[in-house]
């Protein structure tokens, strides 16, 4: 499969009728009521999620490596163009505003910095990226495009958790030097047994050597992209069984991190941790592990003291929790102040002790509400107002939690130089701070 040179795409766009670099300018300042055109690249699974979500608007392209998530799409949006390669969409790029990418992780990338580079608008799920230099690369080039970007966190758009960054940044607990966040989701390398009680789970130790038939209407070839070439296993599809695998995801941490290490990132000012050290069972090379835990210190910001940052998945629970000292949510974020505590989930939150918050006057909200993450996306796409999950903030979430991942794979307790992108003292995290692409793949020459 020949790919598209970067000097390729801007010759089919230009030849298109759009002016590469001037195209948002269209569409800032738009009425709210005036529609966007929108490309969706991958229209089933979280993808069809999306499609749906943005359906207020006008769809002008689909494109999906199965034929048959990109035929149920085409019945609800028969207008549009169908596509099967996201490189072809960009050679109509005159034709969209904005562009949705809800592809597996390891191709979020690629179809978001052609988007960039086109100017249009981007919401990418998430986690943004597979590994942490692209990360920094998709961050750089938004800052270049200026256009309205989000990553796919919506419970970031909730009342909830908007509530309790101006709870924390209120300083209703005081000072906070220690987070907890834990999911009970355990979506990785499972013993059998384990496999046989979550149906969800598929049990297998290695990549296999066999092959599958591949099903009708997938594209495999272009369904790899990057990774590295393998024959089809049922093992891998359809999603979430990709999600495991080390040359497609990154596992609960960088997956579901993207979710509940955003409320403590969003409301404490994280950026890029000091240190970061993991923990769990014996390193994998091809599958991510079910539990493990991962720390994180940061220094001090402005007026926040430094604090700890724990991420627990699976069987791993912070020591307060299993020893009863506070309610036993399944899956909590945890701040720990010089004042007082608060928990929270996706949808409620508690201060604690109770009894010494009871009456106590809270500050009065500073947080823009919104419809959905997805209505303040169209918004800003249309100049109206401006996304709280862009990719300058998205870009460093994405990229600490792909730090917990590196620092469990060394094994190492990780010093970290965000300037250089290195961990100082490990070397060896280079190749998974960046990857190697297959050929063709390269997305530094894209």
């Amino acid at each position: 499969m020949a790919r598209i040179t970067r000097r390729q795409f801007q010759r089919t766009a230009l030849a298109a009728g759009a002016c590469l670099f001037g195209a948002p300018a269209i569409v800032r300042g738009r009425n709210l009521n005036e529609k966007l055109n929108i490309a969706v690249i991958a229209t089933g699974g979280r993808g069809g999620g999306n499609l749906n979500s943005v359906s207020s608007e006008n769809i002008v392209s689909l494109c999906d490596v199965n034929e048959k998530n990109l035929d149920a799409a085409y019945a609800k949006h028969p207008q549009a163009r169908r596509f099967g390669d996201f490189r072809r969409v960009f050679d109509h790029a005159g034709e969209f505003d904005a562009v949705v990418v809800s592809t597996c992780e390891h191709t979020h990338a690629f179809a978001t910095l052609l988007a960039l580079r086109a100017r249009k608008h981007v919401y990418c799920e998430k986690p943004l990226t597979h590994n942490i230099w692209e990360a920094r690369l998709i961050r750089e080039e938004a800052a270049k495009a200026k256009v309205a970007t989000q990553m796919g966190i919506q419970i970031h758009a909730t009342e909830n958790y908007r509530r309790v960054v101006e709870l924390i940044q209120g300083g209703v607990i005081g000072p906070v030097r220690e987070c907890h966040v834990w999911v009970s989701r355990a979506w990785g390398l499972q013993s059998e047994e384990a496999a046989q009680r979550n149906k969800d789970i598929v049990y297998v130790t290695d990549r296999p050597k066999d092959a599958s038939p591949i099903p009708p209407g997938l594209d495999w070839d272009l369904w790899l992209g990057p990774a590295p070439e393998r024959p089809f296993h049922d093992v891998y599809f359809p999603g979430p069984k990709w999600y495991r695998w080390w040359d497609f995801g990154s596992g609960t941490m960088s997956d579901l991190g993207s979710h509940w290490n955003d409320l403590p990132f969003w409301a404490l000012k994280l950026q890029s941790p000091l240190t970061i050290e993991a923990s769990g069972p014996p390193v994998h090379a091809e599958i991510a592990p079910a539990s493990m835990n991962a720390t994180y210190e940061y220094g001090p910001r402005g007026q926040q003291p430094a604090v700890k940052l724990t991420w627990h998945q699976g069987e791993s629970k912070p020591e307060i929790w299993k020893n009863k000292g506070i309610p036993q949510w399944g899956n909590a974020c945890l701040f720990i102040g010089d004042g007082g505590m608060l928990l929270s989930d996706y949808s409620k939150y508690v201060l604690l002790p109770e009894d010494k918050f009871a009456g106590v006057k809270l500050p009065d909200p500073t947080l823009p509400r919104v419809a959905s993450h997805h209505a303040e996306w169209i918004a800003a796409c249309k100049g109206q107002g401006k996304t709280l999950a862009d990719f300058e903030y998205s870009g460093w979430l994405t990229e600490a939690n792909h730090l917990g991942n590196v620092a469990y794979r060394t094994g190492k307790k990780l010093t970290w130089d965000a300037a250089m992108l290195q961990a100082t003292n490990a070397p060896e995290a280079a190749r998974f701070i960046r990857r190697e692409y297959r050929k063709g793949w390269d997305l530094a020459a894209w």
